[in-house]
């Protein structure tokens, strides 16, 4: 299996693409990488390591597609970018597995439906992440932004892929189903969220427990929580803004009384970790022919580990195939 690598998309590549991608490549076995970029850049990167250099592949792409481009415009312009090859690698490339990239998400969303193509019969793909929970375990939260505007069929479908997801990727048996509403009562939302809800408990093949609040993502007893793109969004930079506040609290607290954190640093570190999403890698695109993960922009070397073996357990859990099983009963070549 070869996982392919934008190394030239996101805040803080190559460096730490290429550190991360290099350090998931020494945590397990049966995979190889393809970075995409510029071949002297990536290569002066690689310099650093030492590593199994037969597990390697560069792919040179002389051009990189910025945040500051139209996604479409740049997409079909830039055809020689690091995203773009990327995506033709994963498309052409039968041992290719996935592809991810910490760059533009609307170029990633654009190339991924124009070069890799959405599963037959699937309305619209949707970005899942996952969120850490307080019970150590993770929330999948589809979808985190690909559709702002939905319809209910849509959130349905969602459903149906995300609980896929879950079986495949993270062994989930019977996986909990909740509709992110603004109340819990059957009746709560607007009329799309009606509706939604309406499809969602006639929908077979998935445990759909009901309407959940947005302050349960991290606390609630539920392990998928279906979204419009717009509130899932909201929803996952809430949950990033927690995060920071929380941790920035506790550094100011505890910098007025060093004895008292060094006291309780364990359990300091334990709360920073439970909230940090990123040690749980990127948002695969669920709906593609293959995988596509999204790698956060900010992306550092631990984040790009976790994501590189997010995407090797997606593929290995084969979750296209689940996919495309749960919702037309088939597999499709």
């Amino acid at each position: 299996m070869k996982i392919v690598i934008d190394a030239m998309g996101g805040d803080n590549a190559p460096r730490e693409i290429i550190k991360g991608a290099i350090a998931a490549l020494k945590k397990r076995k049966g995979f190889s990488l393809v970075f995409t970029g510029n071949e002297a850049v990536i290569a002066k990167e690689l310099s650093l390591y030492s590593y199994d250099k037969s597990r390697v592949q560069v792919r040179h792409a002389s051009e990189v597609i910025t945040n500051d481009e139209a996604p479409t415009s740049a997409v079909r312009a830039k055809r020689d970018s690091s995203l773009v090859v990327g995506l033709k690698t994963l498309k052409e490339d039968t041992e290719a597995g996935a592809f991810i990239s910490a760059g533009s998400t609307g170029a990633l969303l654009t190339g991924g439906i124009m070069y890799i193509g959405r599963i037959s019969g699937v309305k619209r793909p949707a970005l899942c992440p996952a969120i850490p929970n307080v019970h150590g375990g993770i929330t999948l939260l589809c979808d985190a932004g690909a559709n702002a505007d939905c319809k209910s069929e849509f959130l349905a479908q969602f459903a149906v892929m995300a609980t896929a997801y879950a079986k495949a990727a993270y062994r989930m048996d019977n996986p909990k189903v909740g509709l992110l509403n603004n109340g819990t009562e059957d009746h709560k939302g607007d009329i799309m969220h009606q509706e939604a809800f309406a499809l969602l408990k006639e929908t077979r093949g998935i445990n759909f427990v009901g309407n959940v609040e947005g302050r349960d993502l991290m606390f609630g007893d539920c392990d998928i929580l279906v979204a419009d793109g717009f509130s899932g969004n909201v929803a996952l930079k809430s949950v990033e803004g927690c995060g920071k506040t929380v941790g920035a609290i506790l550094k100011q607290e505890f910098t007025k009384a060093k004895i008292r954190y060094l006291i309780a640093r364990k359990q300091i570190n334990e709360v920073k970790n439970i909230l940090d999403y990123n040690r749980h890698g990127g948002a695969i695109l669920l709906g593609l022919k293959k995988t596509v993960v999204k790698a956060h922009g900010s992306s550092k070397a631990s984040t790009v580990t976790a994501t590189v073996l997010q995407a090797v357990d997606a593929v290995e859990g084969r979750t296209v195939e689940h996919i495309t099983q749960m919702l037309f009963g088939s597999i499709e070549e």
